[in-house]
């Protein structure tokens, strides 16, 4: 980094040197530097923004740079056979139309080269095994959280999968957290992305491009879902509703894992395993294999059993959906307790179910 603060400042002391000792346009000698270390740090203020832009369009900005310099060269070797100024200011205007023509060059070539960037969605680093472009941009959250390997393997998922170099960044700082359970979250995101990887049914592709003016994530996955025509894959809400908006579609994996969820409807007759007794009175609590809580009346002196419930009536709420059921000992059997893996997976999914 100070080697290239040390070329930038040598740069624009350079060209105030030549307009110093040139003193173009009859100035002074301190006003001559002055105008030339203007084009100097103009220089540098597009070296810089060049910093951030993606391989098209830093192929465009070298066509056009090139392109422009080779014009600009010509236009300079006409006004010194047929200008007649003052041997000082000739020189400097050919350096000035040299500059000129770079600079045009490198602008115009870098606007070609992000209009071709976006008509065409940039060149895959991995093409599919069917030969198609076609990729779903994944964010940090839906990496963590896991299932999405579980669809890829079905087949469900069209063409393959993209993660932004910025999303690796952050799911490196998620990994390398103080915090105990951010660093395992972090590492079980890594870890997908490896089962991904090894995956022949389907491809995983890196993006470089990066949004520096964009300082949120969100907002860059939008701009990078806008940019190649692709569809965000996430379970963020806000990401979820800012994506909308922006016209960027989105596939939100819980929305998917709600649409799976068993239907039921009120009368039908279902088997439950009463876990625990309920907030109510005679009121027992069983979880169906996806966590989703039934609310059984009568239950209470059933726990620990699995028996057969009536529904009454489903509940869709913002954390899930919830069953309500009555048992009838007069209509419903009663079955013997669940042994052995049974058993156990009906207590683990307690952890994550909300209460009632």
């Amino acid at each position: 980094m100070i080697d290239i603060q040390i070329l930038r400042a040598l740069s624009v002391l350079v060209l105030g040197a030549v307009g110093y000792f040139f003193r173009p346009f009859q100035l002074g000698s301190f006003a001559s530097a002055a105008l030339g270390m203007i084009f100097g740090l103009a220089i540098i203020t597009v070296g810089w923004r060049l910093r951030h832009a993606s391989a098209n369009q830093l192929i465009g900005a070298a066509a056009g740079g090139l392109l422009g310099t080779g014009l600009a060269l010509l236009a300079s070797l006409v006004i010194g056979q047929t200008a007649k100024a003052d041997s000082a200011t000739i020189p400097f205007v050919q350096i000035a139309f040299l500059v000129l023509g770079a600079f045009l060059g490198l602008t115009l070539g870098n606007a070609r080269g992000q209009t071709w960037s976006s008509n065409s969605a940039s060149i895959p680093s991995v093409i599919s095994p069917t030969g198609s472009t076609k990729f779903s941009i994944l964010d940090t959250s839906v990496i963590i959280d896991g299932r999405i390997a579980d669809i890829a393997e079905t087949g469900f998922i069209e063409g393959g999968v993209a993660i932004p170099q910025f999303v690796l960044r952050e799911l490196q700082l998620v990994a390398d957290s103080a915090d105990s359970l951010k660093r395992n979250r972090g590492r079980r995101g890594l870890d997908v992305l490896q089962r991904l990887q090894k995956m022949p049914q389907i491809s995983v592709q890196i993006l470089d491009e990066d949004f520096a003016h964009v300082r949120d994530v969100d907002m860059k996955l939008v701009e990078l879902g806008k940019l190649h025509k692709s569809k965000i894959m996430t379970n963020d809400f806000n990401l979820n509703k800012v994506a909308q908006l922006h016209g960027v579609t989105v596939l939100n994996i819980n929305e998917l894992a709600n649409a799976l969820k068993p239907i039921v409807l009120p009368g039908e007759i279902m088997r439950v395993f009463v876990l625990k007794e309920g907030k109510e009175y005679n009121q027992g609590v069983a979880y169906l294999d996806d966590g989703t809580m039934v609310v059984v009346d009568n239950a209470r002196r059933l726990i620990s059993k699995t028996i057969d419930i009536s529904v009454t009536s489903v509940l869709q709420t913002t954390a899930g959906k919830m069953i309500f059921g009555r048992f009838d000992e007069r209509q419903h059997a009663v079955y013997e307790k669940p042994q052995g893996n049974e058993d156990r997976k009906q207590r683990e999914t307690t952890a994550a179910a909300p209460q009632p």
